[in-house]
């Protein structure tokens, strides 16, 4: 019963966040244009926007195929392409779901069933992991390899634990190789791995994955590419990455972790301390985190992969302090009490899910615009913050509309002008709007989250505070 709350809960995520940003919006176009425009390569996103770097096609070509049985029977039934959306994220949320049940199987054959229930009920209560299990992302996609690859080295398993991580190293994420280079350099060290066994299945797995991502995304993109090796090569050898921000060295320590883990990393080191077992999985996890912090540019979910191995030193903090609770009133109450960690969790997860709900402007822009907009002769310009911040080609409803990109046009230009209607960013101070006061109109604001406000005399004594993000215009007749 337990295992069906994961794709529950991870299918009210999605309901409630169905919107994705910018960082999705590769993949989000390429299942678009997958479903759409099946062969018909010329018609895909990509080849007009492609982005900084080159991203693998494989991860969504695999979501696309197990979306595609039911997005076929909507398209025969006329139904609406926002549905579509929510159908491919559920589907590789569901796909998520499978990799980690299996890696709380491997848990449970390791370190006993009250350890896989307790790993699952912490899970389910923190935030960020729940989260982007539905979002098309090349750490996620990653995810799905990372846990087969953890549940087979549970089961040592040492063939299928190389294919997993040799997939989701060559294909999806590079960096994986010091995580899960960790994990197989203890093995090799240990005896644990063979290295006859190693060298022989390496020897197969590496030309075969990447000829296959080369082969595939290099007919996708029109060009011989490996796109991680592209990746690669820009992020960590130029460090382009931290043009796109940096953060303090110990970040993932003192921000992301905390806030991925909510109050039950309190329990990390009590499952630690009765189970000691467990530092076989802590270790490589920590280890990769402090080496990962040397790169600039840092994001929460670029550690991802790690805590579900954090979590099962929660559950096993969990499992003992209920297995005692029996034999006094002061253990009872200590299970009890930890057990309201949980809690916590869930309240704090119920606050980023409100918050995150905020955070698209551009998908409610796009939902508002087709509900308020009756006419057939549309033409509407999509601008960048919109099309940062949830606007994809699932949510372009109708064909016989005209959807426009094109960026670094000039603000009030003949060229912007000439839209029918525009999605306009907004500052604080609204000097967008300026420029179109003679020929345009506004028919609506989409506002966004801003800050937590506080307020004492109210509980709780918090405030969402949103302002206007995105301008919905019209052209005056």
């Amino acid at each position: 019963m337990s295992e069906f709350l994961v794709p529950l809960v991870m299918a009210i995520h999605l309901m409630m966040c169905p919107y994705t940003k910018v960082e999705e919006s590769f993949n989000m176009q390429a299942l678009h244009d997958i479903l759409h425009h099946r062969l018909d390569i010329s018609k895909y996103d990509h080849l007009e926007f492609p982005g900084v770097v080159p991203r693998s096609f494989l991860g969504s070509l695999f979501v696309a195929a197990v979306a595609s049985p039911w997005a076929h029977l909507s398209q025969l039934l006329n139904g609406n392409k926002l549905f579509l959306q929510y159908l491919v994220r559920g589907c590789l949320g569901f796909v998520v779901s499978v990799s980690f049940l299996t890696f709380c199987r491997a848990v449970q054959t390791r370190f006993g069933p009250g350890v896989k229930f307790w790993l699952i009920a912490t899970t389910i209560t923190q935030f960020h992991f729940m989260f982007y299990m539905s979002r098309p992302l090349p750490n996620v996609f990653a995810l799905v390899l990372v846990l087969q690859a953890l549940s087979s080295w549970l089961r040592q398993q040492h063939s299928h634990f190389l294919w997993f991580s040799g997939a989701a190293i060559i294909i999806f994420r590079a960096e994986l190789a010091m995580f899960l280079g960790l994990i197989l350099l203890a093995d090799l060290v240990m005896g644990r791995m063979p290295l006859r066994r190693f060298f022989s299945t390496v020897a197969i797995a590496g030309p075969v994955l990447l000829g296959f991502t080369v082969c595939v995304d290099s007919v996708m993109w029109q060009r011989w590419v490996w796109p991680e090796g592209e990746v690669l090569w820009y992020n960590t050898i130029l460090n382009k990455s931290s043009d796109w921000g940096t953060s303090p060295f110990l970040w993932y320590f003192y921000s992301a972790l905390p806030r991925a883990l909510s109050f039950s990393i309190l329990l990390v080191p009590v499952g630690l301390y009765f189970t000691r077992q467990v530092w076989v999985l802590l270790w490589p996890s920590l280890t990769f985190v402090l080496l990962y912090s040397f790169l600039p540019h840092k994001e929460l979910r670029f550690i991802i992969y790690v805590f579900p191995m954090l979590n099962v030193a929660i559950a096993c903090a969990l499992s003992r302090l209920w297995q005692n609770q029996t034999k006094s009133i002061q253990r009872s109450l200590l299970a009890l009490g930890t057990s309201c960690l949980l809690l916590g969790n869930l309240c704090s997860t119920a606050g980023f899910l409100y918050i995150s709900r905020q955070n698209y402007p551009g998908g409610l822009a796009m939902l508002v615009l087709h509900h308020v907009e009756v006419e057939r002769d549309v033409n509407v310009h999509i601008g960048v913050y919109a099309a940062q911040t949830g606007v994809t080609r699932f949510t372009q409803a109708h064909d016989h509309w005209r959807y426009n990109k094109t960026e670094g046009l000039q603000p009030g230009g003949a060229v912007m002008k000439s839209f029918t209607h525009l999605l306009l960013g907004l500052s604080d101070d609204k000097e967008e709007l300026r420029p179109y006061r003679n020929s345009h109109y506004n028919i609506m604001e989409v506002s966004a989250f801003q800050k937590i406000g506080f307020k004492w005399n109210q509980f709780p004594p918090l405030e969402i505070i949103t302002k206007p993000r995105i301008a919905i215009l019209k052209r005056k007749t």
